[in-house]
């Protein structure tokens, strides 16, 4: 489902005309605020209209009925498409992916090992419905019989604390916003409740910490298995560790920690899909005792494939996966299976997967297989078993490291498509080279390779200077940002803070490939720690 109202007149055209669209349903909005030139001749129905199409028809059926009239209707299967669901609409093509009957039943009937709802416990969502990972939670909401709250970013803090939820489905960014307005509560306390607060959190991030070591949940992807003396020594350590600061972190559950209960209520786990979850994030509710269960998935898999269990977990990771659900990990260029602990792409089969792309069968061909397995463009790695050890419960779990395709997804949940965007700023005189950055972060960013002729003498110009170049390259970075600001007016998004490097992407140093395409995995990992300090 598109987000109609983002586009400008023309944009409406061009996407109208690309879909062959036969009539257009207003999701708000009154008909008359409509551009006739965007819709053209096309039907367009708002609420009131659908409702009154319904009614028709079920007067109609209900008159034939009285009538004796025997209706025909067609059997479906659960092979048959359930629905269509437009991913990557926000700023790429869209692709309609085509989820079927079992895709989405099997969700439902598989979710409650991580989800043991019972009738009466209280969901609060607030993702939009035609959202895939909404789509499948309510479903599952809906068939255990329990009660589902509607909310909205504005309005969370105050339903939290109304309808104290047990469960809450939401985006990673809905639990940074949720640990940031704790650290502000904290901050803006007294002196000495600040820094009693901030002392007990540190203790209690310590006790998990130490909890981790003999409960078997050490995140590792060593396949060697440790040495049991080794481990015994961490072992009885760490039970000496959380010996002494259970007692701490016991008075920080009093003095601290209920409060916060009180106030956002989630008595049994929050359940965080969409993108990546901050570890910080993960860890301090952790720490003060709210279970955050991170998961996994993607539209074209209905979407859940992998989700922590409330009985195991495991930080860092997206969990085990879902029942009759398979997950390899290949080689990105030779496409072999890896062994457990090795990074490659992650592959998925299994009900989960979709029947494939509406009408686009080279875009299905790209991404499945013939033996129905899905290419997911992550990255990740999965868990070693260990019979024995700090590591011996996370076996088989998942661990995602980032993405080999190009697409982008915020924690937001947007999905970004870069190469648009890395496109209309190529256009600037300015700039040589540029690569858009911000997988699981707000907002995107951009490692920029300026041209150096031109953004210099452009500097100097401004700046007055002449022949000066190191006081002109102080002004480079304001003028690159002017300039994505100028070419970039008219784009859906719009890049936030931009990394300026001297040294080219190029075949010969290894930041591109034959055919000319920048490697985003290595210039993101030859720039990990210049990304990390852009976006503190």
């Amino acid at each position: 489902m598109k987000n109609y109202s983002k586009y400008t007149v023309t944009q409406k055209e061009s996407f109208i005309s690309r879909i062959n669209a036969r009539f257009v349903v207003l999701l708000w909005g009154d008909k008359s605020s409509l551009n006739s030139k965007a819709v053209k001749d096309l039907p367009v129905y708002d609420y009131n209209d659908i409702t009154e199409l319904g009614r028709e028809n079920r007067n109609a059926l209900s008159d034939s009925c009285e009538q004796g009239q025997q209706g025909v209707f067609e059997a479906i299967t659960p092979e048959d498409v359930a629905t269509l669901i437009y991913t990557s609409g926000t700023s790429g093509m869209p692709k309609g992916v085509m989820l079927t009957h079992q895709n989405l039943l099997h969700q439902i009937n598989n979710m409650w090992e991580i989800v043991p709802a019972v009738p009466g416990d209280r969901f609060i969502s607030m993702l939009p419905p035609w959202h895939a990972y909404e789509r499948s939670a309510e479903y599952f909401i809906f068939a255990h019989g329990t009660q589902q709250i509607y909310s909205s970013v504005k309005y969370l803090k105050a339903d939290l604390q109304k309808y104290q939820p047990h469960y809450v489905f939401s985006v990673p960014l809905v639990y940074e916003t949720l640990y940031s307005s704790i650290q502000r509560q904290i901050s803006s306390s007294s002196p000495a409740r600040k820094t009693l607060a901030l002392a007990l959190i540190k203790i209690s991030l310590l006790y998990m910490e130490a909890k981790k070591i003999f409960e078997g949940t050490v995140l590792s992807n060593n396949p060697v298995k440790p040495s049991s003396i080794s481990y015994m020594f961490n072992c009885l350590w760490a039970r000496i560790v959380t010996v002494l600061l259970w007692p701490l972190h016991n008075l920080a559950k009093m003095l601290v920690y209920k409060k916060i209960h009180s106030t956002i209520g989630i008595s049994k786990a929050a359940i965080s899909g969409g993108g990546s979850l901050p570890m910080h994030v993960d860890k301090f509710f952790e720490a003060i005792g709210i279970k955050v269960q991170n998961g996994y998935g993607l539209t074209e898999t209905s979407p859940g494939v992998a989700a922590r269990r409330p009985f195991c977990n495991v930080l860092g990771t997206v969990g085990h996966p879902i029942k009759h659900t398979e997950i390899k990990i290949v080689d990105i260029e030779s496409g072999e299976v890896l062994p457990d602990g090795s990074k490659g792409i992650v592959k998925i089969k299994g009900p989960p997967v979709m029947k494939g792309y509406y009408k686009n069968p080279s875009a299905t061909n790209n991404v499945l297989d013939q033996e129905g397995w899905f290419n997911t463009g992550d990255i990740g790695w999965i868990a070693p078993c260990h019979a024995t050890g700090p590591s011996r419960k996370c076996g088989g779990m998942l661990v995602l490291e980032g993405r080999a395709k190009d697409t982008i997804v915020l924690t937001t949940g947007e999905n970004v498509e870069p190469a648009e965007l890395e496109e209309v700023a190529s256009r600037s005189s300015l700039i040589d080279q540029i690569m858009v950055i911000g997988q699981d972060q707000r907002r995107l960013g951009a490692i920029v390779v300026p041209n150096n002729n031109e953004a210099l003498a452009a500097a100097k110009r401004k700046s007055g200077l002449d022949g000066d170049n190191g006081g002109a390259k102080d002004t480079v970075v304001n003028l690159l940002y002017d300039e994505l600001r100028t070419w970039m007016a008219g784009c859906s998004f719009q890049i936030g803070p931009i990394l300026v490097v001297e040294e080219p992407f190029t075949i010969d140093n290894g930041l591109m490939t034959p055919t000319m395409k920048i490697r985003r995995d290595r210039v993101a990992a030859k720039y990990q720690s210049e990304i990390e300090a852009l976006y503190k």
